[in-house]
């Protein structure tokens, strides 16, 4: 298309700066996520608690969230702060669940061996129980960066320049050929890092693709 080849430097501008918005937000909610649900799995009343909260906090609509924060925080409207502080609010709503599920799929005799072999709480968790538990929370992961893509670009109805900019613009213009492009473009970045998650899972974790699907995997009971 004539207009994306003569706006290529903007659109990859836009898809940078969505990039960013959508990616920080990742890694702070798995920071904050991993701590809280290792906190949490051995109460089952905490773990209930978090559980409710973090639902709770996803159903906080986000264009009112990207509105209310800069009076909360203190910053513009046009901070990209806004945006990457309610983003990790949603990651830690999906990932605390996911984290949860990842740690609880790791074997229990794998867990009962490393205690036997001497491993603390702190070096089992590192060295064993998180390790193991990645092909589970990559797929979190996964489906996070795809709940975030698409949240970043309703950040751009106040005018926060991401992808969704050439939404807003296509519509006030009525030209369809930029919103096609805001999709296209949207869904390309959405792919890619759903892409860079699986392979990262897949290197970080290669014993994973060596256990045969028929045989069951037991559940941690700690």
């Amino acid at each position: 298309m004539e207009w994306a080849a003569g706006n290529l430097g903007r659109i990859l501008g836009l898809a940078g700066q969505h990039f960013v918005l959508a990616a920080v937000p990742l890694v702070l909610g798995l920071v904050i996520s991993l701590p809280l649900a290792q906190l949490v799995r051995r109460h089952r009343a905490w773990r209930t608690a978090l559980l409710t909260v973090s639902s709770v906090l996803y159903t906080v609509p986000s264009l009112a969230l990207f509105i209310i924060l800069p009076v909360v925080l203190g910053t513009k409207i046009l901070d990209p702060a806004n945006v990457i502080v309610a983003l990790t609010v949603y990651a830690v709503a999906l990932l605390v669940r996911a984290s949860l599920d990842a740690l609880d799929s790791v074997d229990a005799e794998l867990t009962l061996a490393a205690q036997a072999l001497g491993h603390t709480p702190v070096t089992r968790y590192f060295l064993v129980d998180l390790p193991l538990s990645l092909p589970v929370l990559v797929a979190g992961l996964r489906a996070v960066s795809v709940s975030n893509v698409s949240l970043v670009s309703v950040a751009a109805l106040v005018g926060m320049p991401n992808l969704g900019i050439l939404f807003t613009e296509g519509l006030q213009r009525d030209f369809v050929t930029e919103i096609v492009v805001g999709l296209v473009g949207i869904l390309v970045l959405a792919l890619l890092m759903d892409l860079a998650l699986v392979l990262a899972g897949r290197l970080l974790s290669p014993w994973a693709r060596l256990v045969p699907a028929s045989v069951p995997r037991r559940r941690s009971r700690a």
